[in-house]
C-alpha cells in the first residue's frame, strides 16, 4: 500500500475509532480521536500508561485550540512564535470539552504540529491525542518498525511512512499562569530560546 493509500486508510480507522501509529514532525505518535473515550483509553492500555497521567491533544489550528483551553496573552504569542511546530502548551480545559485524555484534570497539553496531514486531520475528525507510539518509559519510536516492535498489535494501523520527524519530542510548556511559563519537558524548543522569546512579556524557568 502506498503512503497515500496508508494515509486515508488510516483516516477512516481513526473515523472508525480504532487507534493508529503514525509519522508526525517529532516523533513517531499515537494517535485517535480525543472525544472518543473508547478509543482514548484504548491508547493508555497501548501505552502502559498511568490512566491518571493526562494526554497532550494535537489540534489543528489556534482558533480549535481556543474551543479546548482558555488561551491567555502568553499563550497566544508562544503559538503564534512556534505554531505549527514542537511546543506543547498546558493550559486551564474548558468544561465544555469532554475528553478522556484529560484523565479528570482541569488543565490539558495541546499542539498544533508541524505536519500538515495531522492538523487537517485534526480540522476533520477533531482534536486527536498526541502522544508518542511507544510503551510509557521507554525510549521513542521513529519508524514504522520501531512502533511495531513496542506496540505489535494492539495498535489498528501503523502507517509505514518515510520519517520526516526532528527525532526531538515537543518542548512541553506550562502556561496556566501567564506571568510565569514552567517548562514541564525541555524538547525541541530550548529554555532559552523561550526566554529570549518571551523577554519582557513573560519569566520561564
Amino acid at each position: 500500500m502506498d503512503e497515500k493509500k496508508q494515509f486515508r486508510h488510516a483516516i477512516e480507522v481513526l473515523r472508525q475509532g480504532g487507534i493508529v501509529a503514525m509519522p508526525t514532525d517529532t516523533v513517531y505518535g499515537l494517535i485517535a480521536v480525543a472525544s472518543d473515550s473508547a478509543a482514548v483509553d484504548r491508547v493508555y492500555q497501548a501505552k502502559v500508561r498511568d490512566p491518571e497521567q493526562p494526554l497532550p491533544l494535537f489540534v489543528g489550528s489556534l482558533d480549535q485550540a481556543e474551543l479546548i483551553v482558555e488561551m491567555n496573552a502568553t499563550a497566544r504569542l508562544l503559538a503564534s512564535l512556534y505554531w505549527p511546530g514542537a511546543l506543547t502548551i498546558v493550559l486551564p480545559k474548558r468544561p465544555t470539552f469532554r475528553t478522556r485524555a484529560a484523565a479528570g484534570r482541569d488543565t490539558i497539553g495541546v499542539r498544533a504540529p508541524a505536519d500538515q496531514l495531522l492538523r487537517e486531520i485534526a480540522l476533520e475528525l477533531g482534536p486527536l491525542t498526541g502522544t508518542s507510539a511507544n510503551i510509557a518509559g521507554r525510549e521513542e519510536t521513529h519508524d514504522a518498525s520501531g512502533a511495531q516492535a513496542q506496540l505489535g498489535d494492539v495498535v489498528d494501523f501503523i502507517v509505514d511512512a518515510a520519517p520526516v520527524a526532528t527525532g526531538k519530542p515537543s518542548t512541553i510548556v506550562d502556561v496556566t499562569d501567564p506571568a510565569h511559563v514552567r517548562v514541564l519537558r525541555e524538547g525541541e524548543i530550548t529554555r532559552d530560546a523561550l526566554r529570549d522569546a518571551l523577554a519582557g512579556a513573560a519569566d520561564v524557568s
